[in-house]
Order: structure tokens, then C-alpha cells, then sequence
């Protein structure tokens, strides 16, 4: 059983994460902020927590600061970059 758009058969398990740019102005990347919801084990108090992940683009000037990105886990670009962008 075949899908239109899948075309390669490999199946892509990584989780999506869907962030803020924060940073554009260095050469290939982006600088993505993802903010996540957690509750306190014992007060069960909810508060926000973020994460800023270096994302690589092929293009640059393609998402500028404010923009609102989808990306996932790829293959090791750099020493720092372990995500790519999937769609805007």
C-alpha cells in the first residue's frame, strides 16, 4: 500500500516542533524559539517553558524574525545543528 506523498517508502518518526524565529542573521540557520507548557510535579502549577533550537535553512532570507516555523530532527549539519525546516 502506496501513498501519493510518501514516494520514497522511508517514513519520517521525528517529532515536529513549531517555534518562533528569534534570530536570522547567521549564514544558513535560524534561531527558533519553541515555548512548552509544563506542570509542577507537587504544587500542579502550570508554567512556560522554552527552548531555542538551531535550525538549518538552505535559503537565506527566506524567514525573517517573527515567523512562525515547523521544523524536526535531521542528520548532524554542524556541531550545533540537529533540526531542519519542514514548512512555514
Amino acid at each position: 500500500m502506496s501513498t501519493a506523498a510518501n514516494t520514497t517508502g522511508i517514513v519520517n518518526k521525528a517529532p515536529k516542533f513549531k517555534g518562533i524565529v528569534v534570530s536570522d542573521k547567521t549564514d544558513k540557520t535560524i534561531i527558533v524559539k519553541v515555548d512548552t507548557l509544563k506542570t509542577h510535579p507537587k504544587y500542579l502549577k502550570q508554567y512556560r517553558s522554552s527552548k531555542r533550537y538551531q535550525v538549518h535553512v538552505e535559503e537565506n532570507g527566506k524567514h525573517k524574525v517573527g515567523d512562525t516555523v515547523v521544523f524536526q530532527e535531521c542528520s548532524p549539519k554542524s556541531r550545533c545543528k540537529r533540526h531542519q525546516v519542514v514548512a512555514e
